[in-house]
């Protein structure tokens, strides 16, 4: 089993984004995209330095934690804090999971076609902000 941690608030994967030059549409990465993407394969480069892509079918497991708001109530504050209060607020599980899964194309397996099986996803709030991702080969004597 792979497991790193992505350091700060959880961000989703942006929609392309397009402008008109002249009579050309460019089509562009909204760069919050880019920069999480990349603090994404820096993360697990520095857990896993050497790590050669899985091959096969893989399970991904994805667990986001969100920053405690300071408009949060004091009755809530303390179950935020002890990370037992589910966090409804944006970027939703499919655009979470998906900036993860892009990142890793080619770093953690070779393609994310090979994302067979989801583990159980979670969205909490927390005071360390921070996004844990798990990896599992199904393919007997990997991962």
């Amino acid at each position: 089993m792979i497991s790193f941690t992505i350091p700060g608030a959880p961000v989703g994967k942006q929609r392309p984004k397009f402008s008109r030059c002249g009579g050309f549409v460019r089509t562009y990465t909204p760069e919050k995209t880019v920069s999480y993407e990349s603090l994404v394969r820096l993360s697990f480069a520095a857990a896993y330095p050497a790590f050669v892509p899985l091959e096969g079918p893989v399970r991904f497991t994805v667990r986001a934690f969100c920053p405690i708001p300071n408009s949060a109530p004091k009755r809530l504050r303390a179950d935020m804090e002890a990370e037992r209060l589910p966090c409804p607020k944006k970027p939703d599980k499919t655009n979470i999971e998906k900036i993860i899964e892009d990142a890793l194309n080619g770093i953690a397996y070779k393609d994310d076609s090979q994302i067979t099986d989801s583990g159980p996803f979670m969205k909490r709030y927390s005071p360390r902000p921070r996004v844990e991702v798990e990896i599992q080969s199904l393919e007997e004597g990997r991962g």
